[in-house]
C-alpha cells in the first residue's frame, strides 16, 4: 500500500486505479471477476457480478498493477489478495466490528469485502 492511500471504507479502488492511469473497462467476462492486462495498463471488471464483488475484484486488480505483476501465477494471486485486503480493510474498523459482530458473514457484509479477501487479511495479520 502506498502512503496516502486511504484504507477500509474510505478506500476507493476506482479512484486508486485512476490515480495510477489504469483504464477500467466494465463488461461481461466468462470466467473470473477481473482481468489485469499489464501490456495495456487496463483492468477489465466483470459487469455480471454484484458491486461488493466488483469493488473487491478491482482492488485485487489494482494490487496486481501496484505489485508489477505480469501474470496470474498462484504466488501473485496471493500477494494481490493480501494487498487488496489491506487496502479494503482498516484495522480500526475491523476491531470495532469484532466488538459486536463476531460472525464472518456479517463482518464481510459490514466491511464490504468478499470472504476470500477477508480471509487473506486475517491470514496476513496472523503471520
Amino acid at each position: 500500500m502506498s502512503r496516502g492511500t486511504p484504507r477500509g471504507r474510505a478506500y476507493d479502488p476506482w479512484e486508486h486505479a485512476d490515480s495510477l492511469g489504469i483504464e477500467i473497462v466494465v463488461r461481461p467476462i466468462r470466467t473470473g471477476h477481473e482481468l489485469w492486462l499489464p501490456e495495456y495498463n487496463t483492468l477489465i471488471v466483470n459487469s455480471r457480478i454484484r458491486s461488493v464483488h466488483q469493488r473487491s475484484a478491482l482492488a485485487h486488480g489494482v494490487a496486481h498493477a501496484v505489485l508489477g505483476h505480469e501474470d496470474d501465477r498462484p504466488k501473485h494471486e496471493n500477494q494481490a489478495d493480501r494487498l487488496a485486503a489491506q487496502n479494503l480493510i482498516c484495522p480500526d474498523e475491523l476491531a470495532d466490528l469484532y466488538r459486536w459482530c463476531p460472525d464472518e458473514g456479517r463482518l464481510v457484509g459490514e466491511l464490504g469485502v468478499t470472504r476470500r479477501l477477508f480471509r487473506a487479511y486475517v491470514t496476513s495479520q496472523a503471520s
